[in-house]
């Protein structure tokens, strides 16, 4: 790419916006060219308007510290210094669907790591390596919002990152998952929190995450959904049942997963090993910049994965799974792995991204 594509990034002063300009640094297709953020931080340097609550483990960049900090909702002033937005503001979700359209509107793509949209029947909700096909519905949703150029996609849940693909692969190889049961054990970081933030979670864990089990049961089957009439309607199964618990973790969702097939649909253990290995989408074919090269290993060791030795793997784009064994009750059970903030939420984003850019979805205005 000759020239770096401008990007904005809406809610840029919280967690996940953090993460995104963490991963945009040196990015060789993207630059950030304006942040925007609520009216309290509007007006003031990058760096002033994070003050102490700079949350990645790498400095801030150097690029981003002097860019004043827009009003996010000041939508037209913002979208004409970008290219596109990745949006992860902090609103209502009424008020995420409102904005987001709104920049849209102007002309403006928008990625979002938001959840308002992943139901809007004409927005994509995707996982590249898993479903890039359901862009083909962004020409009707510019239909609908009388647009050439703007338009949303979204990415799915942070959670279902960590057992998703493996069923997928295992779906696209021809064997049918029919029950699901999954136990995710989910990162303070998808509250946007760290320990200094959130001190009653050290040595603690919470049974409960608001909305979370409803997402991670329905929104694999939008993934699996099929694009009709303009529209992505969603599979009608696997049938799938999950807890989601709040652990003591900084970074990274493991999923206890328990599986049953479809009668005569069941994959030996060694076929499942070699559709995890051999699994790859269109990222990889494309060799996009963020790619994983391996997009789901899987790990012989009983104690893996392990949070602290693997969620990095692929620089977080990686999946990884282990202890897939069969089970008294099921046919198998599993233990999986993402970096819930890189591969579940602004990585999986920029990926995408990356995938629109490639696919000339997004080009420079």
């Amino acid at each position: 790419m000759d020239k770096k594509l401008k990007v904005g990034i809406l809610g840029g002063t919280g967690m996940v916006g953090q993460r995104f300009i963490a991963l945009l640094e040196n990015h060789p297709w993207f630059e950030v060219a304006a942040i925007a953020a609520s009216p309290r931080s509007a007006g003031k340097r990058y760096e002033e308007a994070i003050g102490g609550r700079w949350k990645m483990t790498s400095p801030m960049p150097e690029a981003v510290k002097d860019i004043i900090v827009e009003d996010v909702s000041n939508v037209g002033k913002v979208a004409s210094q970008v290219d596109f937005v990745f949006s992860a503001v902090d609103m209502t979700k009424d008020e995420i669907r409102k904005i987001e359209e709104e920049y849209a509107k102007t002309e403006t793509p928008v990625v979002s790591n938001n959840s308002a949209h992943r139901w809007t029947p004409d927005v994509p909700m995707v996982v590249p390596e898993l479903n890039p096909q359901h862009l083909e519905v962004i020409p009707d949703q510019k239909k609908r919002l009388g647009t050439t150029r703007g338009f949303i996609v979204v990415k799915p849940n942070c959670s279902i990152q960590s057992y998703t693909p493996a069923l997928h692969a295992l779906r696209a190889a021809g064997f049918e998952p029919e029950t699901v049961v999954a136990t995710t054990y989910q990162a303070i970081s998808g509250a946007g929190k760290t320990f200094r933030d959130w001190p009653e979670m050290e040595h603690n864990i919470i049974p409960f995450i608001g909305g979370e089990e409803e997402k991670s049961e329905q929104e694999p089957l939008r993934i699996w959904g099929k694009v009709e009439g303009g529209q992505i309607v969603k599979a009608d199964g696997p049938v799938i049942t999950t807890q989601c618990i709040r652990v003591p973790v900084q970074d990274g969702h493991t999923a206890a997963v328990f599986v049953k097939f479809k009668e005569g649909k069941k994959p030996t253990r060694e076929q499942i090993l070699k559709v995890w290995k051999e699994f790859s989408g269109l990222p990889q074919e494309l060799k996009l910049p963020s790619a994983p090269m391996q997009f789901i290993q899987y790990l012989e060791e009983d104690d893996r994965p392990q949070v602290a030795l693997d969620v990095d793997y692929e620089n977080g784009f990686g999946v990884s799974m282990g202890r897939l064994r069969e089970d008294t009750v099921f046919d198998y059970k599993f233990v999986g792995l993402s970096h819930n903030t890189v591969r579940g939420a602004a990585g999986g984003a920029v990926l995408i991204a990356e995938l629109l850019t490639a696919q000339k979805y997004i080009t420079a205005k």
